[in-house]
């Protein structure tokens, strides 16, 4: 079961919570509740589902309530995500120090943001067990309610194990030795046939290509190009007219 809820009180831009449902998706999460936001059907509007981009499975589960104590029911550790300190209330925690410390317990994590206009009450924030401060410069440490979402979300994804890195395609095929020694005699003649290398002279070039090729671990196939480039440089050009 998913052990971590994503709440919006008082939402005003439909843009926001779609961009939020996509900023949780990515990193596992899947429970959206909304409290009281501006438009009635925002999870239905057309800037939402835009926004939300693939996610529009997270809009179609989400809930709109309209109080924080009903969006809150079930959740044992609740974070609040407020700019400005209180001289009272929980106290205020960095988000991957804290996350380290809910991963290890068997909590039902609310993460709770506030409205894009004027963040969240004294009442709403006295509610939760911990205030959640983003580290950010200190001359502006302004965020948009999407941004907020997804730095949190990677944060409790990284405290809680994170994905593994997706493997990329097996690399082709490296040549071997041979076929780099091929290339070298190939690309010596033409590079002798055009003027570029003086046999007499030769300057170590070639040994210096044949470290340059071995550093580059080339493939078969960047072989057969650059053999193809060695048999382009010699060929006869056509006379323009």
């Amino acid at each position: 079961m998913d052990s971590t809820r994503f709440i919006l009180i008082e939402t005003s831009h439909p843009g926001n919570v779609g961009a939020a449902a996509r900023a949780m998706k990515v990193m596992g999460f899947a429970e959206l509740v909304l409290v009281r936001p501006r438009f009635a059907d925002v999870l239905c509007q057309e800037d939402t589902v835009a926004m939300a981009s693939g996610a529009a499975d997270i809009l179609a589960r989400a809930r709109v309530v309209t109080s924080l104590e009903e969006a809150l029911d079930g959740v044992t550790f609740a974070c609040a995500t407020a700019m400005t300190p209180r001289d009272f209330g929980p106290p205020t925690r960095e988000p991957r120090a804290l996350f380290a410390e809910l991963a290890l317990a068997q909590h039902k994590i609310g993460l709770v943001f506030g409205s894009e206009r004027y963040g969240m009450s004294n009442e709403d924030v006295y509610r939760c067990h911990a205030v959640l401060s983003i580290p950010t410069h200190p001359d502006y440490g302004s965020l948009n309610l999407a941004q907020a979402v997804q730095l949190l979300a990677y944060d409790l994804r990284q405290a809680l194990g994170g994905f593994a890195v997706q493997a990329r395609t097996a690399d082709p095929e490296l040549a071997d030795a041979q076929a780099v020694q091929g290339l070298l005699s190939h690309l010596q003649a033409s590079l002798e046939a055009i003027g570029f290398l003086d046999p007499a002279a030769p300057r170590k070039l070639m040994p210096r290509l044949n470290q340059l090729f071995n550093r580059a671990q080339l493939t078969r196939e960047e072989v057969h190009i650059l053999r193809g480039i060695a048999r382009q440089m010699v060929k006869p050009r056509a006379s323009e007219d």
